[in-house]
C-alpha cells in the first residue's frame, strides 16, 4: 500500500482527468510521493474532530433501513458503508477529492497503466455538468466527432447528471466492438444531438514525434505518465541529430499526469537548475519547491509551446515555467486552470483509496493559475470550421514564430 500525490484536473469529479478508456497519465494527475510525516501530521487534528462528531443519526438511519426496508436483499452493508464515505468526502464540495471503493480503485489503476477498451475521451464534472475535457487523437471519440468542452447530457438514455463521475466512466467504457450512445450539448451549436460511438482498444502512448518543413521538430506530448521520459529519451537523440531550427512542444488536450514527470520534461528545456513549481500545503512547514536537473539537452533550441483549454495540471506547470522564464513562446488558447495537487492514499481497507486535495501549486513567478488558466503569449483560436477544412492555425502560428 502506498500514498501518492496526484494532479487531477479533474473536476474529473470535476476533472478528474479521467479517461474514458484513455488515461495513463494519471489523470491530470500525479505529483511526487508525499512525505510520510507530512501525511501523518494531519491525523492529530483528525482525532479531535472525530471525538466531536455525533454519529447517532447515522446509526439510527442504518438501523431503520436494515430492519424495515422493503427489499432486504438490497441491503448490502459494504455498499452502504462505501456510499456513506463517498457522501462524507463529497460534502467537502471539492470536485478533486473523492473516495474510491475497491472496484473503482482497481479501474483507476488500470487507467494509469496499460491499454484499455473505451472511446478515448477525458471527462470531468465542470459546473455540475459531465464535460469532455479532451479526446485522444485517432480515438473512437475523435472519429465520431466528440470534442473537448462538449457536455454529455445522457449516456444510453440515462441522465448523466444523476451519476457520479465513476458511474459515468463505467457506463461509457466497455468491450471493443460494442457501442455507447451519448446525448451531447455543444455551445453555440443549437439543440442537443446524439453520437453513437463504437468502443475500441485505446493505446496510451505519451509522445509522438513529427517533422515539419524548415527543420522544425514537433513533440506532441499527450500525457505525463510513467513512460513519458523513457519515450522522450528515445526521441531526443533523433531530434538533436537533425540540428533543428526549432521545437514545438504540443500540449493541446494534455490533461496532465505526474508532477515529477513535468519537472523532468522541463529539465530538458531549461538551462541550469531552475525552480519550476512551488507546492503549498496546509502546513507551511511542508511546502516544497521543485527544481530542474540542470542537465537538459534541448535548452538552447528555439521553442514554442502549444496549449488549449484541454491543457491542464502538469501541462500548465510546463507552460507556466516556459512562460515565466521566457524560454519560449506559448501559443494557442487559455489553459484549463488546474492549480491544485491531489494525493492518492492506497492504504485503506480492502484496497479502497482516497484521493484528496493536499496542496496548491504556483508557477516560478508565484502565479496561481487555479480556475484561471494560463493566457498564451499569442492567442490563436482553432475552430470547428478549421477542423473541417483540415487546417491548424495554431500549428501554423507556431511554425511562423520559429521562422
Amino acid at each position: 500500500m502506498q500514498q501518492r500525490t496526484v494532479w487531477i484536473v479533474i473536476p474529473v469529479v470535476a476533472v478528474f482527468f479521467f479517461l474514458i478508456g484513455w488515461q495513463a497519465g494519471h489523470a491530470g494527475l500525479e505529483t511526487a510521493t508525499v512525505k510520510e510525516h507530512a501525511g501523518l501530521q494531519s491525523f492529530v487534528g483528525a482525532n479531535i474532530a472525530r471525538d466531536r462528531a455525533d454519529l447517532s443519526l447515522f446509526w439510527d438511519v442504518w438501523d431503520r433501513l436494515s430492519a424495515q426496508y422493503v427489499d432486504p436483499t438490497a441491503i448490502n452493508t459494504d455498499k452502504m458503508v462505501y456510499g456513506a464515505i463517498k457522501g462524507m468526502v463529497s460534502a467537502l464540495d471539492d470536485p478533486y477529492s473523492v473516495f474510491m471503493d475497491p472496484q473503482e480503485s482497481k479501474e483507476f489503476k488500470n487507467n494509469l497503466t496499460g491499454k484499455l477498451d473505451g472511446i478515448g475521451a477525458q471527462l470531468s464534472v465542470k459546473e455540475k455538468n459531465l464535460t469532455v475535457m479532451s479526446v485522444l487523437k485517432d480515438s473512437p471519440a475523435e472519429k465520431s466527432g466528440l470534442k473537448g468542452t462538449d457536455i454529455i447530457l445522457k449516456i444510453d438514455d440515462a441522465v448523466a447528471g444523476d451519476m457520479t463521475i465513476y458511474e459515468a466512466i463505467t457506463k461509457i467504457r466497455g468491450a471493443r466492438g460494442t457501442s455507447v450512445k451519448l446525448l451531447i450539448y455543444r455551445k453555440n451549436n443549437g439543440d442537443p444531438f446524439e453520437l453513437t460511438i463504437v468502443r475500441d482498444e485505446i493505446r496510451l502512448n505519451s509522445i509522438e514525434l513529427t517533422e515539419k518543413p524548415n527543420n522544425i521538430s514537433v513533440i506532441a506530448l499527450h500525457q505525463f505518465t510513467d513512460s513519458t521520459m523513457t519515450e522522450l529519451t528515445e526521441v531526443i537523440p533523433k531530434i538533436l541529430a537533425k540540428k533543428p531550427k526549432g521545437i514545438i512542444l504540443d500540449l493541446r488536450d494534455n490533461g496532465g499526469g505526474y508532477l515529477e514527470v513535468a519537472v523532468d520534461v522541463l529539465s530538458e528545456l531549461l538551462i541550469g537548475k531552475k525552480e519550476v513549481v512551488t507546492i503549498r500545503k496546509r502546513d507551511p512547514k511542508y511546502d516544497e519547491k521543485k527544481f530542474t536537473s540542470g542537465s537538459g539537452r534541448m535548452t538552447t533550441i528555439p521553442l514554442v509551446v502549444l496549449v488549449n483549454n484541454g491543457s491542464a495540471s502538469a501541462s500548465e506547470i510546463v507552460a507556466g515555467a516556459v512562460q515565466d522564464y521566457k524560454r519560449g513562446t506559448v501559443i494557442g488558447e487559455k489553459t484549463y486552470g488546474k492549480g491544485s495537487v491531489q494525493e492518492i492514499d492506497e492504504r485503506l481497507k480492502n484496497n479502497a483509496s482516497l484521493r484528496m486535495t493536499i496542496a496548491k501549486w504556483l508557477t516560478p513567478l508565484g502565479r496561481s493559475i487555479n480556475k484561471v488558466g494560463i493566457e498564451p503569449d499569442q492567442t490563436v483560436k482553432y475552430t470547428e470550421a478549421d477542423l473541417k477544412k483540415g487546417v491548424d492555425p495554431q500549428m501554423d502560428a507556431a511554425l511562423k514564430a520559429l521562422k
